[in-house]
């Protein structure tokens, strides 16, 4: 087959890609670069020895969404592309509206005009708000408490109003727990812009001698340990989970919604013991106040995506944090030269 990757030469895509490649499916990646880097393609292709044709457009722009698809045989999508800061998006929520919600749009038309109707689509468990029970499974209330959150949820009722008037698209949306670590290679891993917003990046960054002092926003929650408990997955797990999502749609139409997470719920202080182990870093702390809308456990019931799709984790907490210390010390500036 061959597929289009929006947002490809992200963290998440980039790992897909090489999944996609080993598999023998042949990709093309679409990305505007505003948080990628072109460089980790081209590590891609240095991994998997095979070429990988990059567009730099942006799925809001209906013309060169329209060229590509008249350019290439496209058979499937896989859709990344879309802003993912929950601060930045309370800031800018028109912004997350205008890219994320409304560039679907744009892209599933092209897709209709064209006539590709299979779709995997990137999702996340910010859907679920503040849960009512654990493990949480696909059938829980859902209600995302920011703008980021909603725009996943937005999309994901837009796609199966979709699939409702067409049946004859095969989606699936795959909700992502906390994707962690790096390829096993060391040559791609995750490489945020400015300040990380998520907790593991701002550990491998204090180890290396980037930042000086993690900040744990909050030790009195009804946990372990009273630091936020989350459910961290590695990144090449998360990986297959959409090479497995795109094999059952060759043989099951219609639309699927699956969690993709471990089961296992770890707490910031855990996490942080843990990289210190893997590093051999001592990883400096302090505690400060908790931030408006976090919560205090976050896990999934993994159970249907391994009876759906046949996927299941591979990877422990040792793995995850052993490819992200391999990553981010053989590349201390991510994608960035050396200053």
């Amino acid at each position: 087959m061959t597929i289009l990757v929006t947002g490809g030469a992200g963290y998440i895509g980039t790992h897909t890609l090489i999944e996609l490649l080993q598999a023998g499916h042949q990709v093309v990646v679409y990305d505007n670069l505003c948080n990628s880097s072109r460089i980790a393609v081209q590590r891609v292709e240095e991994i998997t020895g095979k070429k990988v044709d990059l567009i730099q457009a942006d799925i809001c722009d209906r013309q060169s969404l329209d060229q590509t698809f008249s350019t290439y045989e496209i058979d499937a999508v896989i859709h990344f592309a879309g802003l993912k800061a929950v601060g930045e998006s309370v800031e800018k929520p028109l912004t997350y509206y205008q890219n994320n919600v409304s560039g679907t749009a744009t892209l599933c038309e092209a897709m209709s005009a064209a006539g590709v109707k299979q779709l995997v689509f990137s999702s996340s468990a910010t859907v679920y708000g503040d849960p009512q029970s654990l493990p949480i499974r696909e059938d829980a209330a859902t209600g995302a408490t920011n703008p980021y959150g909603r725009t996943k949820l937005f999309i994901e009722e837009m796609l199966r109003d979709l699939s409702i008037s067409d049946p004859a698209w095969r989606i699936a949306l795959l909700r992502y727990f906390n994707p962690v670590g790096a390829h096993p290679s060391g040559l791609i891993g995750e490489d945020p812009q400015g300040i990380p917003n998520n907790l593991f990046p701002y550990i491998t960054q204090v180890a290396i001698g980037q930042r000086q002092t993690l900040s744990v926003f909050g030790d009195d929650y009804a946990t372990i340990d009273g630091t936020g408990v989350r459910d961290y997955i590695h990144v090449v797990d998360l990986a297959r989970g959409h090479l497995c999502a795109l094999e059952r749609q060759n043989s099951n139409p219609g639309l699927l919604t699956v969690n993709l997470g471990t089961g296992q719920g770890y707490s910031v202080l855990e996490m942080i013991k843990a990289f210190a182990t893997a590093s051999g870093c001592d990883i400096p702390y302090q505690v400060v106040a908790r931030r408006p809308g976090d919560i205090a456990s976050c896990y999934a019931d993994p159970s249907l995506a391994h009876e759906e799709l046949g996927w299941k984790a591979e990877k422990g907490l040792d793995e995850m944090c052993r490819d992200g210390w391999n990553w981010q010390s053989r590349n201390p500036h991510g994608y960035k030269p050396a200053v």
